[in-house]
């Protein structure tokens, strides 16, 4: 009796230049690693979230500013890329939140530490986190 099952490769010292580009991450392996990005990106971004809340909400004068930003831009940088930037921090946030609330269920819940529920929380968590993205985004840039 043969065996005709197709052997997957095993990886035991990957080499950066040959293997990366052949091994697949699984889904919550992704997911992590978005997580970690999105936490840096919302505390490098931090200096950004400070000066969008104290001019908003200053005084009539900064809010009108505040406001003038999104449409015509402030200093060298135009409008389209502070709402794009903005839309990277909605991102960024959301996805956190909901890879740290899967994060803690993990941690809480023994029992759904397994491969299936690790790929479906994360497939989950990516389909949220996008969903509300959109949604936001489109708010942001002025569909509805």
């Amino acid at each position: 009796m043969t065996d005709t099952t197709k052997q997957r490769p095993e990886f035991r010292n990957i080499n950066p230049l040959s293997d990366l580009t052949t091994y697949r991450l699984p889904a919550a392996a992704k997911l992590s690693i978005l997580h970690r990005a999105s936490g840096l990106i919302m505390f490098l971004l931090l200096p950004f979230v400070i000066w969008l809340l104290d001019t908003s909400i200053s005084s009539e004068y900064s809010y009108a500013r505040f406001a003038a930003a999104f449409n015509t831009g402030a200093g060298i940088f135009a409008g389209w890329f502070i709402k794009l930037v903005v839309l990277a921090l909605i991102w960024a946030y959301l996805h956190h939140f909901c890879a740290g609330l899967r994060h803690i269920w993990m941690d809480v819940s023994h029992k759904s530490v397994t491969k299936e529920f690790g790929r479906s929380s994360a497939l989950t968590c990516f389909a949220i986190s996008l969903i509300l993205t959109v949604v936001l985004g489109a708010k942001l840039f002025g569909l509805y």
